[in-house]
Order: structure tokens, then C-alpha cells, then sequence
């Protein structure tokens, strides 16, 4: 498997992301659409979610294909911005046709980042102009780091942020990952600047520091309260999947979340992952190819979440040092 020309969700041929922030409210929104409905599915393993639409998700319920799903910062209040994506949507013509009319069908996800020092003293909820002004700056390249959905959040010991990876496997088939990183957990080991992610990393794309050497384990305590932390994600692929294989997508996902971040899936956390599929590509062997999209979902999370906090940036007022702030002066390459 190697990385795509961007390395980002994006190489998925007809997919798009967008971000946006406030500042002065350190939070924001990121958005994936595609230039047609697409397949998508759910899975949930963090004991604290929220969520928008995802009950459609389940392969038995009617709606096949979604116009779009987005993460955002903001706690519940940022699922309105699912409100903004679909006024955007609609006005772009899009939608689930009901008779005359057609209803943009955009599932999401949040995390919490309401006590990061931002400013939440406001009246009207700013997440729906968030997710509006997502969507508006949809393209195929986009920010990592402090951006969209993770411009506010932290980790267990670390600024977080957005990240995103892709791969291509022998078939010829695309997988992505996009991640907003709010952790509980720690996407380092211990005390240093290694990346629990390190065995999958691909270059230097967060340092090329390699493994860490043998850390002994503690049992962790938990550095937020109940609702203050989750990793939300979404998986992409090219490939033609039935919403029962996205789910199965989005199920081996999860162990790309494992991999690079310690303690993950705790009941504190709202862990997520959605799984997208725009079926440009039929399977020619169900049973290798699914077994190796599988690999490749959990493999390109694991490195997005990574990148995520690599590539967080430095702002005042910050309640938790970045990555390069905390490590980037001492590190040396081995």
C-alpha cells in the first residue's frame, strides 16, 4: 500500500472536504461531500456520542446514500451545524427526492471542546453558519492541524486536531481517512515524542521518529470528565459497497483508532467512525478485497490521528502545548 498523490481523504476520486473555524470561539466544522450521494454507513465504540441521522445509516433503513457527513466541535450545540450543510446542499439542488421536493440527507457527529478558552458566550448557536461556510469551501486539497472540526481540540496531554492519510492497495483501490482528534487518551507514549502510530507510519509524515523504545505501562486515569473527550472519523473508500459492508468498513476502522491512541474507546470518549463509499469501482474479489479495505481503513486512520496532533498549531491561550512546541526543538532523527 502507498499514500496517495495528497495523502488525504481526498484522493478518493470525488470527494471533497471543507473547514471552518471561529477563533474566538476555538472551534469549528469539517464537512465531506462528494459530486453525487454516496453510501455510507456507522459505527459507534466510545461509550459518550453525539450524533445527527445516523439511525438512516443502518443497511435496513430506506435511505441508501447520503449527500454528505461532517464533524464538528461544539458539544451537542454543533450539531446544528448539519442545519447550515443542508441549507447549502439544498440550495445547490441536492437532496433525497420526497415528491417535489428533495431533503439533503447529511449525517454528523461532535466532539467536545466547550471548555478549551474559547469564547461560548453567544446567544444564536454559530454552528449552523459554520457548517454552511464548511461546505462553501469544499475542494480536494484542505487543512490539517488546527482546522475544521479540530481546531479546538486537545487530547490527553496534547493539543489535537484534524488529520486525514489515504492509501492505495495492489487492486487499485483508494481508502482515506479524516479524524478530528479530542482524545482522552494519548496519541504519544508516556513522556515522549514517539507516536503510538509509528509502526504504520508512512515517510516523515508525522516526523519518521520510528517506534518508541519500551515505555513501561500504568494503568491510565482519566485526564477529562465524562463528555470531554471523543475521536470522531470518517473512512472512505472508492470501492462498491452495500451500507452492511460500509459498516464492516467503519467496524475494522476501529482498530486504527486502537492503534494510535491509548486509552481509546473509554466510556468517557464518544469514539465514532463513519465509513463512506462513492462505488466508482466494483470489487473483483469480495473476499480479498474486503479483507484488505478492512486493513487499509484501520491503517490510514492510524495515521491521520497521528497527523492530527503532528501538525496542530500553536495559538495563545492554549490550555495544552502542540506536538512541535513540546518536542520539536529536541527531536532528532535516528
Amino acid at each position: 500500500m502507498r499514500p496517495g498523490p495528497l495523502n488525504l481523504i481526498t484522493d478518493v476520486p470525488g470527494l471533497l472536504v471543507g473547514n471552518a473555524h471561529d477563533a474566538a470561539l476555538r472551534s469549528g466544522v469539517a464537512v465531506l461531500t462528494a459530486d453525487r450521494p454516496f453510501t455510507a454507513a456507522v459505527h459507534v465504540m466510545g461509550g459518550a456520542p453525539g450524533t445527527r441521522e445516523t439511525d438512516l445509516l443502518a443497511p435496513n433503513k430506506l435511505v441508501q446514500e447520503v449527500d454528505a457527513l461532517f464533524l464538528s466541535g461544539g458539544s451537542a450545540f454543533g450539531l446544528d451545524a448539519g442545519t447550515g450543510i443542508m441549507a447549502g446542499l439544498r440550495a445547490m439542488g441536492r437532496g433525497f427526492p420526497v415528491g417535489p421536493v428533495k431533503v439533503p440527507i447529511v449525517p454528523g457527529a461532535i466532539l467536545f471542546d466547550l471548555l478549551n478558552g474559547g469564547d461560548n458566550d453567544w446567544t444564536d448557536s454559530p454552528y449552523p453558519a459554520l457548517g454552511r461556510a464548511a461546505l462553501r469551501e469544499a475542494a480536494t486539497d484542505f487543512a490539517l492541524g488546527s482546522a475544521g472540526a479540530g481546531y479546538g481540540a486537545m487530547t490527553g496531554t496534547l493539543k489535537g486536531g484534524l488529520g486525514s492519510a489515504s492509501c492505495t492497495l495492489p487492486s487499485g483501490l483508494t481508502v482515506g481517512a479524516l479524524v478530528a482528534v479530542n482524545a482522552l487518551g494519548q496519541a504519544t507514549v508516556g513522556d515522549t515524542p514517539h507516536f503510538w502510530a509509528a509502526p504504520w507510519e508512512e515517510g516523515d509524515e508525522f516526523g519518521g521518529l520510528g517506534p518508541a523504545p519500551m515505555v513501561p505501562q500504568e494503568a491510565p486515569l482519566p485526564r477529562k470528565r465524562m463528555g470531554e473527550a471523543t475521536t470522531i472519523a470518517i473512512v472512505a473508500t472508492d470501492a462498491a459497497l452495500t451500507k452492511a459492508q460500509a459498516q464492516r468498513l467503519a467496524e475494522a476502522a476501529h482498530d486504527g483508532m486502537a492503534r494510535s491512541l491509548v486509552p481509546s474507546h473509554t466510556p468517557l470518549d464518544g469514539d465514532l467512525v463513519f465509513a463512506a463509499a462513492t462505488g466508482a469501482r466494483v470489487l473483483v474479489d469480495p473476499v480479498v478485497d474486503g479483507f484488505q479495505l478492512g486493513h487499509a481503513a484501520a491503517t490510514c486512520l492510524a495515521r491521520a490521528i497521528a497527523r492530527a496532533v503532528y501538525m496542530a498549531d500553536p495559538m495563545p491561550g492554549d490550555l495544552q502545548p502542540t506536538w512541535r512546541s513540546r518536542f520539536g526543538a529536541e527531536v532528532k532523527k535516528p
